[in-house]
Formats: C-alpha cells, sequence, structure tokens
C-alpha cells in the first residue's frame, strides 16, 4: 500500500523562497497541496517560480518580504492571509553568511547576519504564530486549528567551523529558539521544529564544489558528498502535516552525518 501526505487546503508561507532550499521548500510543499506564499526581496525571481508552480498546476502567491524590517514582517503576514487565508505551516528559512576569523568580524557583519538569521525568523515566526495562537484560542476565524513552525538552522548551529563563527552562533539561537516557542507554543498545537541541514549544492554554492578548497572540503565530509535541495523533500513535508503531530521542538539534522 503506498502512503502519501495530503496538505490540500493548507496554506504554507515560505521565507527566503527566491532561491536555494526556499525554492525547493515551496516546489515540494505546493507538489504536496498546499497554497504557498513566496516570500523574500527578490521579487522577480519569486515571480519566476510562481510561474513554474503553476505551470505544475499549483497555487503560488509572491509577497515582498525583508524579515530585517518589522513592518515588512506585518505587513507581508497580513497581507497573505488577506489574500491566501490563514498561515498553516511557515517555514523560516531566511538566512545569510559571511567568511571570515572572529578577530575580524565588524559590527556591520555580526548584525547583518544576526539581525537576519536570528532576529528576522523571531519575529516572523512572533507574527504568523500571535495568528495561530488567536485562532487556537477560537478569538479568530480558521478552519485549521493550530499549526506547524519549521525553522531552518544548520548543522553549523550544532557543531562550531572555523571562519563561519558568528553564523553558527545565530543558528545555535534559533535552535533555542526552536525549543522556546515549542515549549510554550505546544499546548495550543502549534508545533515547533528546527532543520538543522548540512551542506547542500545551490546555485549560490554550486561552483565552490569544484574548487580546491570546496574539494578538500567534500574529502572531509563522513561520505564524501554534499546534499540536494530535494533530500530534504520528505523531512519538510513530514512536519508540515498533520503526521507530525507527535513531534515538537525537535531539532533535527540533515547533515548525512557531519555533526555525529
Amino acid at each position: 500500500m503506498a502512503y502519501s501526505i495530503d496538505l490540500s487546503g493548507r496554506v504554507a508561507f515560505i521565507t527566503g523562497a527566491s532561491s536555494g532550499l526556499g525554492s525547493q521548500f515551496a516546489r515540494v510543499l505546493s507538489r504536496a497541496g498546499a497554497a504557498v506564499v513566496l516570500t523574500g526581496r527578490r521579487v522577480e525571481k519569486l515571480k519566476d517560480l510562481r510561474a513554474q508552480i503553476e505551470g505544475e498546476g499549483g497555487d503560488a502567491h509572491v509577497l515582498a518580504l525583508d524579515v530585517t524590517d518589522l513592518d515588512s514582517i506585518k505587513s507581508a503576514v497580513a497581507h497573505a492571509e488577506t489574500e491566501v487565508g490563514s498561515i498553516d505551516i511557515l517555514v523560516n528559512n531566511s538566512g545569510v553568511s559571511t567568511t571570515q576569523r572572529i578577530q575580524d568580524v565588524t559590527e556591520e557583519d555580526y548584525d547583518f547576519m544576526f539581525d537576519t538569521n536570528t532576529k528576522g525568523a523571531f519575529f516572523v515566526a512572533q507574527e504568523v504564530g500571535k495568528r495561530m495562537l488567536a485562532r487556537a484560542r477560537g478569538s479568530a476565524p480558521g478552519t485549521y486549528t493550530g499549526g506547524r513552525i519549521i525553522n531552518v538552522a544548520s548543522m553549523a548551529g550544532l557543531r562550531v567551523l572555523p571562519q563561519i563563527g558568528v553564523y553558527c552562533m545565530s543558528k545555535a539561537a534559533v535552535v533555542h529558539m526552536t525549543r522556546a516557542l515549542a515549549l510554550e507554543w505546544g499546548r495550543f498545537g502549534i508545533n515547533v521544529n528546527a532543520i538543522c541541514p548540512g551542506y547542500i549544492d545551490t546555485e549560490i554554492n554550486h561552483h565552490h564544489w569544484s574548487t580546491e578548497q570546496g574539494q578538500k572540503l567534500v574529502n572531509m565530509l563522513p561520505r564524501k558528498r554534499v546534499g540536494k535541495p530535494e533530500d530534504l523533500d520528505a523531512l519538510i513535508v513530514l512536519l508540515a502535516s498533520d503526521q507530525s503531530h507527535f513531534v515538537n521542538g525537535a531539532v533535527i539534522a540533515a547533515d548525512d552525518g557531519f555533526a555525529v
């Protein structure tokens, strides 16, 4: 007997959807039946993704969002719920990084990473979470009580790596944020979990794996390979679904064993 997960009737709000993991998460959630709200700063790329999803028969919507701007967060979430419906699934995916030694990190570098990776992720989750809480308490309309919040952290939040120390710190904060939200919101049927991806081949870093430095890194990995965005498909769909109702506050390493 085949087993499938159906997200029909659900609305998924994905941050950082213009490329990489974010765009793949949007595709796979759409294929599972969810209406997807594609958000980010690169609106033209989001429109291209919307066209691809609609070409496959999916339901996709585009909204500009800067997670470092609280007004932008509130506006995008409100607009999504007005245009598409109550948000049932949040994929908190926006993230940035720099590569430098600790002694070379400037205040601007530090704020660049923490403002997006930690502060931005927190206030997106808070804004969506407030609305999920209101529905759970019966003070706001909605056909689905509860919700699924999936924070995209990193295996760098579990294992410190050289030259990306501040990035590691920012993602470690996302790991603890996930547990804090799960603790407070779980009793309302809102499940909050984190995925910690390892090294994934995306359009942003694709060229790096063929360089000498990239090959050295690949040879350090447990199975001497990097992942593909689709390697996380099953995990993201499971965590977005009702079938994950007993999974809350989990921090799941999807890194091919790198953080072991």
